[in-house]
Order: C-alpha cells, then structure tokens, then sequence
C-alpha cells in the first residue's frame, strides 16, 4: 500500500473541519459525504484506518479498501486521479453525495467481511470456484451499499439501483470481479433486502441466493 498523507487521518474520522486544511476541497467534500457510513461503522465495532493518497496510481480508482496488519484501510484516491468521478459524471450534482455515501457503504461491506474472517468464504454448505471468489465479494459489498440506502434513505433506492446497476451492466464487466448482475436482478424488489434495518444481516439470505444462481454446482 501507498504511504499515507503525513498528517494524522484519524481525526478526519470523527472531525472532518478540523482536518480540512490538509485535504483538499475534493477531498473533504467526500469525506463528508462518507461520514454517515464512517459513524455507522463505529457502531459495528469496525475501526478502520483512513488513508488519503498524496498522489493517485495510475489504476486507482477513488475510494477502495485494503487489508493489512489485520485492519480494513478504507483509501482515498482523489488527488491527480482524472477519473475520480467518472462515476458521477451523468448523475444530478444533488445526487452525488449520496452515491459517494453509497460507495462508502460498499466498501463498508468489504470490511465486515473481513473483520468476520469470512473473506471469500462461501455461505455455509455452498460449494463453489475459487475463481469467483472476488465478484461474491462484490456482489456482497454492492448488496451492503443497496440495503444501506434503503434504510436510511429509501426514497432514494430506485434511483440508486439504476446508477449501480448501470455501472455493472457494462460488456467490459462480464464474467469479471465486477460482474454483480445476478445479484442485483435479485435487488430490483428493495423487500427483497430484509427488514432487520441492519444492513450486513439484511443482505445474507439474499446474497445465498445469488452465490446458488452464480454457481450451477450448488
């Protein structure tokens, strides 16, 4: 992993302000986005380290999250990254903090499963390739992001489910690590998610059926 910005990024979890003359406008403007995620977290008992890249790599893409030492590193990958909100390009300007909301929701996913030591794990009595292990990964974190919104701003879902599902529909995504299709056909019904208004708990039934439906051997 790249090294970190030099000041201290902790303080940009619980106060963003007063981190502000560290970061960039861009930057603050996403954190500020993410907060609501970044709190949530803290809920779950899911501490992470915060990176902010000083200079983007050339296949970074804005927000991801890494693994090492035993910690979820949710990285942010905005500074001389031209692509950095491709993702947003076609949305409404009201719109896009709540999809970087829902990215970080996403990567919020990746975490659990990691802190739950269930990293490419199958659901229990599934086999299954170790070749799609990454894309239920995904598929997992992306139902995570889904099931976020609709808790917290189900007025919202549809909209959201079209952008995401846009951005996995792509010819260039399939068969990939980014292939969720299967997994959001499922998600097209926001019921279909739970009623438990937690989002790691609400997903797993409906993540099981997707898993079944991406591996014929099960």
């Amino acid at each position: 992993m790249r090294q970190p910005v030099c000041f201290a990024l902790i303080c940009c979890f619980n106060s963003i302000d007063a981190c502000a003359a560290d970061l960039t406008a861009q930057e603050v403007r996403w954190l500020k986005a993410a907060a609501p995620v970044l709190a949530f977290s803290q809920t779950q008992q899911l501490v992470f380290d915060i990176t902010v890249q000083p200079q983007a790599g050339p296949n970074d893409v804005a927000l991801a999250m890494g693994f090492a030492d035993g910690r979820c590193k949710l990285v942010l990958s905005l500074r001389g990254n031209p692509d950095a909100e491709k993702v947003l390009a076609d949305m409404p300007l009201e719109q896009q903090d709540l999809l970087i909301e829902t990215m970080a929701a996403h990567e919020l996913g990746h975490c659990w499963r990691y802190a739950q030591h269930a990293w490419h794990a199958l659901p229990a009595g599934f086999v299954g390739s170790g070749d799609s292990a990454a894309r239920r990964e995904e598929a997992y974190a992306d139902l995570v992001a889904l099931a976020w919104v609709q808790m917290r701003h189900p007025g919202q879902y549809s909209a959201v489910y079209r952008w995401l599902s846009g951005l996995r529909d792509s010819s260039s995504l399939s068969g990939g690590n980014h292939d969720t299709r299967t997994w959001l056909r499922l998600a097209s019904d926001p019921q279909r998610l739970g009623v438990q208004a937690q989002p790691f708990a609400d997903v797993a039934s409906l993540w099981r059926d997707g898993v079944n439906l991406d591996n014929p051997e099960n």
